[in-house]
């Protein structure tokens, strides 16, 4: 982002995880809290990026080695007469959805304990943020007024 911007810039998806990137605004007279809670949300991406890059890569894996099985059940290869892609009907790839789903249910579980405290914890801190900023605010035109 160029150096006059004073906010948040969020980039295009990423390839892997589909998340789209943020690099966080740090302002020049950052308080302890503000980097808390900004080193927060940054730790809260990561960890977005991290498990959906992942997920996302063992589901692609797993979906081929699904299609590919079931082609090679039914005698028949990854393309067609003509050069294109096989593929399965949908009966046949929501059986592959439905047990993926079900052998990713903790990982899901987990992921979704993990993301409500890592949010709460980053809720929490802007209701601190905001107050503090309030209360700044309160101060510098009560002092003004005077």
């Amino acid at each position: 982002p160029p150096a006059q911007s004073h906010s948040d810039w969020i980039g295009p998806p990423d390839k892997h995880s589909n998340l789209r990137p943020v690099i966080f605004y740090v302002p020049p007279e950052e308080s302890p809290l503000e980097r808390r809670l900004r080193e927060a949300r940054q730790e809260n991406q990561a960890c977005n990026q991290h498990f959906w890059a992942r997920h996302n890569r063992a589901f692609r894996q797993e979906k081929e080695e699904f299609i590919y099985s079931r082609l090679k059940a039914k005698g028949l290869e990854m393309r067609d007469e003509t050069g294109q892609k096989a593929t399965l009907n949908a009966e046949e790839m929501a059986d592959f959805y439905k047990d993926f789903l079900s052998k990713n249910f903790r990982k899901h579980m987990q992921y979704n304990r993990d993301w409500y405290k890592r949010n709460f914890t980053i809720t929490f801190l802007m209701g601190q943020v905001a107050l503090a900023r309030a209360l700044r605010w309160l101060r510098w035109k009560k002092k003004n007024v005077e």
